[in-house]
């Protein structure tokens, strides 16, 4: 098994990665789709939200109301502390075992994870880091005509999470993708050239 962490900063295009690199046959542990799926209702760690958050956090048809709860969470550094320790334990584990069920096997498993650069315990078991990459405004662009963000909301975001600087220092491999959507599946190919030179761990 191979297994490749993948990481962008918000509005890069990493999603659109991930979805080549799965085209290519990658096995891809998405840490946003995990943290989703845990936080359905019916799942321990949307009772254990909502008790700690109160009712105002659930949207009227029953499901978690996201934005209720980041407008909670990231205004208050402990609030956001305790939304963490609720959701970071589950998760951690949800995504060992999405790994752990590919050990031994000849696999490329890719580690999908907007905030891997951030984490306070950098994996170590990683064959290489991907880092998608884009200029500030071109990500700024992306999330305001595409996404239907506000402006500041979107620089506000992209200013929360780490800096390009520190996400290419940590980059074994990049994909530039400032460019036209057409162009990105001919860099994925060479991202996919670069993981099938890697030695396995």
């Amino acid at each position: 098994m191979k297994l490749i962490g993948l990481t962008g900063g918000i509005g890069s295009g990493k999603s659109s990665v991930s979805a080549l690199l799965a085209r290519r046959g990658a096995v891809i542990v998405d840490a946003d789709a995990i943290t989703r799926d845990l936080q359905r209702p019916g799942e321990p760690v949307f009772a254990a939200i909502v008790e700690r958050f109160g009712d105002g956090v659930v949207a009227a048809d029953g499901t978690l109301d996201r934005p209720a709860l980041a407008a909670i969470a990231f205004g208050d550094p402990s609030a956001l502390a305790d939304l963490n320790a609720l959701v970071h334990p589950a998760v951690g584990a949800a995504i060992a075992a999405a790994i752990e069920a590919h050990a031994g096997t000849d696999a490329v498993v890719v580690l999908d994870v907007p905030l891997l650069v951030e984490s306070t315990n950098p994996r170590r078991d990683l064959a290489g880091l991907l880092v998608v990459d884009c200029p500030l405004d071109v990500a700024v662009e992306r999330l305001v005509s595409q996404r239907g963000m506000d402006e500041a909301d979107a620089r506000a975001r992209i200013a929360r999470q780490a800096s390009r600087e520190q996400r290419l220092e940590r980059a074994d491999h990049v994909i530039d993708n400032a460019g036209p959507p057409e162009a990105l599946p001919a860099l994925v190919a060479e991202a996919w050239a670069w993981v099938e030179g890697l030695p396995a761990r």
